[in-house]
């Protein structure tokens, strides 16, 4: 079987390793669940590789979760669910429908994108979901369910949290604006503290959380992604410690080797650099 550019040939690739007796044993074994780690470690190598401007690597990891998309179609497939097809159809469909001033009739591409016309659109298809589950005899997916329970609670924490917030705000739970969260940080820190000086682990994980959720709230407002921020703030850690190491190699010494006073030093130095 030869390469192709044709999405054709990677759904037959597909087909292929998943066939039982002539297969590859290891996806064989796959199901959603098992695979779903490595869709999530697959989104966030493409994010990796756009944050490092590598359009050669960003080539081939926006491959690789291509490739997740297709496991878990054929996947489906196989049980008789849907196909790669469907999932193309049902995605062109959405955009469609959620971009009537692009692709509506005359009137409605001329027109600007009205407010609230997207979530107007995406409660309609949720309504339609929601009708379609009925028909088949299946619970509506929101059943039983908060409004904010739809936000996945396999998000990234971060992610996650940011987007309750924005959700709660839509019905104007939230601040105005940022001044007042900050007092809010200054209180869950002090919660924090108090949790620390009691000794109660438990107490001290659930302050912790309140403050880390308070900052990206503080962040919200301030219109920053905490998510890319800590990405960011991460990658200066590596970057100046690196150069740490480094300069300890080129001394004829190594991390193991120095003091915590000699690394700081380094460090400082290395600040000052970045």
């Amino acid at each position: 079987m030869q390469p192709s550019k044709d999405i054709s040939r990677l759904i037959e690739i597909m087909a292929a390793l998943r066939t039982p007796g002539t297969g590859c044993p290891w996806d064989l074994e796959q199901d959603f669940a098992s695979i779903a780690p490595y869709t999530l470690e697959e989104a966030y190598e493409v994010a990796d590789a756009i944050e490092r401007k590598d359009m050669d690597d960003l080539r081939d990891e926006l491959g690789d979760l291509l490739l997740q998309v297709v496991f878990h179609s054929r996947m489906a497939e196989e049980l008789g669910e849907f196909a790669f097809g469907d999932v193309v159809e049902a995605i062109t469909k959405k955009m469609i429908r959620r971009h009537p001033h692009v692709f509506g009739p005359e009137a409605a591409r001329g027109a600007r994108l009205a407010k609230g016309m997207w979530d107007r659109i995406k409660a309609e298809e949720k309504a339609e979901r929601r009708q379609l589950r009925v028909e088949r005899g299946l619970e509506p997916e929101d059943y039983g369910k908060g409004f904010l329970d739809g936000i996945p609670p396999a998000l990234p924490a971060l992610v996650r949290a940011l987007k309750l917030q924005q959700k709660a705000a839509q019905v104007g739970f939230d601040w105005k604006e940022a001044e007042p969260v900050l007092a809010k940080i200054d209180e869950e820190f002090g919660e924090l503290r108090e949790a620390v000086e009691s000794g109660d682990r438990d107490a001290v994980t659930n302050e912790f959380g309140d403050v880390l959720f308070a900052l990206v709230n503080y962040g919200r407002h301030l219109d920053i992604d905490p998510e890319a921020a800590l990405r960011q703030t991460n990658e200066k850690f590596r970057s100046r410690f690196h150069t740490v190491e480094q300069r300890l190699n080129e001394a004829g010494t190594s991390l193991d080797a120095a003091t915590l006073a000699e690394m700081e030093t380094l460090w400082q130095q290395a600040k000052k650099a970045s």
